[in-house]
């Protein structure tokens, strides 16, 4: 009898996994070790002094973009029916990937630009062709139900690649700092509105159903291939918004993006109330919707009220909750429904693994949402919060590396889970010690003593403005704004109070202080208007950089000036017109922030009362009323300052939140030509960026003319309004040009207009914010002077006048008339300043 070979199998033995199905159960477990990556140095980023973007790119470039890059191909084939992709191709993509990840986290912590600029465009190449090879299989795939799911990956493929190219132009460091934030809000954007945003929409018109065992409902495909174009016009238009600093465009095209949205997850609830959602994976997915509805509520009202360039530092200490409320949930119910199935097995082991990741998860779902919002608080209490939101994360992670461990009959005991925590660790360890500036001497033994000082915040100094304690004290520094405006302290080691609103404090703990340390308030210009301060140790003699010095040099290189103004361009209109017929001024003007031609072919960005700089003109008589509504439409606080009036400024002359308003109301009870002006700490910066106007109270015995004038001189200084550049020059005195009412050179190209033998009073105010002016006309002699308030020269005086000189703040008139036809020329005769700018003329006809 011949013998007979029987194998016998174990019972319990799950069959082999099927090739594709293996691939993305490996693909996604390095998914899985990136967000365990997320997760530690989430929690260690303090203790080991991690730069806070660590965990946010670990998150989003290691695990996000391994799982969308792994499922949108993965879901392409599968519902396009098209052929599935070679291993050897998947292999070499998620290498590239993963190795440029890595390189580029490990370049951008240890300061190696170039090696985080080449990893950069090597992750921007996978993903772009990686949309290319989705894009071209979606064209030749079969029309059908899921046609729209090709162009839902395609346009997040595309939003990666231009918010990976913002990313890789940040790196350089080419640009300056608002331009740097306009960039970085629109990365941000792109990356998570796009990249994520809309490869989660389109996965969830099938995903959402299949989670729910149910069938689509009619109509969701019709919306996916409807909606997608107005979200992705939407999209771009506040990207470009924020990168150009058009913040209208940006407002109007997140609006349109967020409505998309809101189309989109009408056939998702239609589902949910179709079939009620339960489980981990449901219900996780739909808290993750939840929150990103309130992530773009959020972001309206931010780009609604805030400059491009402000939008990222507001929006910053809320993308933990985007982040974690949005993207990581909907990863964790993305997965806790799909892991089980790519593991393999069979219906039972499936099973298996569905119940193994949903462990707990009731408490699991309640702590992580209950929490997120409470880390906003500050101080230990907003640290605390973190612990339930991170073990939450965490532990599904290890649920997930255990299934898949027992999937590949790999004993998962706790020597393993530790093993593999510990190399995560050391992994952070590792890029903490590459990215962690070494500090020469830096052989500080820590005294195990606290020192805490009180820190105030207020009229642009930062109170103590030098610390001093002994090396190795930790100092914590309780700080309180005191101001009337949002302040902020940032420590150059990396710690920050949030933005404090007025009256607000915060604890910062700066850690143990090695050696010097400087200290600043972030909002932008009051670090250049002088709210700095330094941190020394005993004994220290180090001189630390003067504020306001620039390496690269600047300079107040005059403009050219002999230009033409564009086309369009209008000058203000110096014509005064007669003070109105009543003893009541009912006056409302609003505050904002545009562009000006500023000097032939010079536009720039000016801050402004009714629109314009200078402001609007206010004439009354002596004893009128004036009742002003001032309305901030602005983006950041602003105020007025009447002259002209005489009562208590606290409560007229306090600063306006953006969208505030008030009512001021004088008396103008004194003659004169009064200026008005924003008295908003840094006052220099406001004055010398168009916040000024003028208001004229007639003198009693003012006799009538044929011709009033008013001029309104002003200066201009370089750089963009607010930032270091311009507040040096304005602390050195040094003008890049001198303007009257609002343009260098204006009346040079719009002559003002007489005629022979009329009698001419010309209206003069000084705005600043530091010189003043002698006003001079070329030609001509002045019969009449009236200078704060007083006639220093009158018609019928033997006497004439050259100038009507006046300083800063200061306001007069002076008559003339001329006596022949031609081109008067009037200037201030400080002739620097008339070849810088402050120069018109007078064109006088024949009667």
């Amino acid at each position: 009898m011949p013998a007979t070979f029987v194998r016998i199998e174990r019972p319990d033995r799950p069959p082999p996994l099927p090739r594709h199905v293996s691939w993305h159960a490996r693909a996604n477990v390095i998914a899985l070790a990136w967000a365990m990556l997320a997760v530690c140095a989430a929690a260690t980023v303090g203790p080991l002094g991690l730069p806070s973007w660590l965990p946010v790119h670990l998150l989003l470039l290691g695990t996000v973009t391994n799982a969308i890059v792994t499922w949108t191909e993965h879901f392409t084939v599968a519902l396009l029916r098209l052929p599935a992709t070679s291993d050897r191709y998947q292999a070499g993509r998620l290498a590239v990937l993963n190795t440029g990840v890595l390189v580029l986290v490990l370049g951008a912590a240890s300061g190696l630009v170039p090696f985080a600029v080449v990893s950069a465009v090597a992750v921007l190449g996978v993903v772009a062709v990686h949309t290319l090879a989705l894009a071209r299989a979606s064209r030749g795939a079969l029309a059908g139900r899921f046609a729209h799911i090709g162009a839902w990956y395609t346009a997040a493929g595309a939003s990666f690649v231009l918010g990976a190219a913002l990313g890789t132009m940040m790196l350089l460091d080419s640009a300056g700092p608002q331009v740097q934030q306009r960039l970085l809000a629109a990365h941000v954007h792109l990356n998570l509105l796009g990249w994520v945003g809309l490869a989660v929409i389109g996965s969830l018109f099938t995903l959402w159903p299949t989670i729910l065992r149910t069938r689509i409902v009619e109509g969701a495909g019709t919306v996916a291939r409807r909606v997608l174009v107005p979200v992705l016009v939407g999209l771009g238009a506040g990207a470009a918004g924020l990168a150009t600093g058009t913040r209208w465009v940006a407002l109007a095209g997140i609006v349109l993006y967020a409505a998309g949205i809101l189309v989109c997850l009408v056939p998702l609830v239609r589902t949910a109330l179709r079939e009620r959602p339960s489980g981990a994976a449901a219900w996780s997915v739909a808290a993750s919707l939840v929150w990103l509805l309130a992530a773009l509520a959020v972001d309206v009202h931010a780009l609604a009220v805030h400059a491009p360039h402000e939008v990222h530092t507001v929006l910053q200490p809320l993308l933990p909750l985007f982040l974690v409320g949005f993207t990581g949930q909907v990863l964790l119910g993305s997965l806790t429904y799909l892991f089980p199935v790519v593991l393999g097995g069979g219906p039972r082991a499936v099973k298996a693994g569905t119940a193994l990741l949903g462990r707990g998860w009731p408490v699991r779902l309640a702590a992580l949402n209950l929490a997120l919002p409470l880390t906003l608080l500050p101080g230990a209490w907003g640290t605390a919060a973190w612990v339930p939101v991170l073990a939450s994360a965490a532990t599904f992670v290890l649920l997930a590396a255990v299934a898949a461990l027992r999937a590949w009959e790999v004993k998962a005991g706790p020597g393993l889970i530790g093993t593999g925590l510990g190399a995560a660790l050391t992994a952070l360890a590792l890029v903490f010690a590459l990215g962690a500036p070494v500090q020469e001497g830096s052989t500080v033994t820590p005294t195990g003593r606290t020192e805490t000082v009180e820190v105030a915040l207020g009229d642009m100094v930062i109170e103590p403005g030098t610390i001093t304690v002994d090396p190795g004290d930790e100092l914590v520094l309780e700080v309180t704004n005191e101001d009337a405006q949002p302040h902020d302290l940032r420590m150059e080691n990396g710690t920050r109070t949030p933005v404090l609103a007025p009256g607000e404090s915060a604890t910062l703990e700066v850690g143990v202080v090695e050696g010097p340390l400087r200290g600043w308030c972030s909002v932008m210009g009051h670090r250049a208007s002088g709210m700095e301060m330094t941190v020394l140790t005993t004994g220290d003699d180090v001189p630390l950089t003067e504020h306001g010095e620039h390496p690269e040099g600047t300079t107040a290189d005059p403009l050219d000036l002999s230009g033409e103004f564009g086309e369009g361009w209008e000058p203000v209109d110096a014509a005064l017109d007669p003070a109105p017929d009543t003893d009541e001024h009912d006056v409302e003007i609003r505050v904002g922030e545009t562009e000006q031609e500023v000097a032939p072919g010079v536009r720039r960005p000016v801050w402004t009362f009714g629109g314009t700089a200078p402001g609007p003109v206010l004439r009354g008589k002596v004893g009128d009323v004036f009742d002003i509504t001032l309305i901030n439409d602005g983006t950041m606080g602003h105020s007025i300052d009447f002259h002209a009036g005489s009562l208590a400024p606290d409560e007229p002359m306090r600063t306006l939140a953006p969208g505030e308003e008030l009512t001021y109301r004088f008396t103008a009870d004194k003659a004169g030509a009064w200026l008005y002006h924003c008295s908003t700490a840094p006052m220099t910066h406001h004055l010398a960026n168009g916040m000024y106007g003028a208001v004229i109270i007639d003198p009693p015995d003012l006799a009538e003319v044929d011709r009033e004038y008013l001029l309104v001189q002003g200066e201009l200084y370089p750089g963009e309004p607010g930032d270091a550049e311009q507040t040096e020059h304005i602390r050195a005195g040094r003008p890049q040009a001198w303007m009257f009412n609002g343009a260098a050179m204006g009346y040079e190209h719009a002559p003002l207009a007489a005629r022979v033998d009329e009698r001419v009073r010309v209206w003069v105010v000084a705005a600043g914010p530091v010189g003043g002016t002698s006003f001079h006309v070329v030609g001509a002699r002045f019969d009449t002077v009236y200078k704060e308030g007083a006639h220093l020269l009158g018609p019928d005086d033997a006497g004439g006048a050259q100038t009507l000189d006046l300083a800063t703040a200061q306001g007069g008139f002076v008559e003339t008339t001329f006596p022949e036809a031609g081109h008067y020329p009037f200037v201030d005769h400080d002739l620097s300043h008339a070849e810088g700018g402050a120069h018109g003329h007078f064109e006088v006809e024949e009667p």
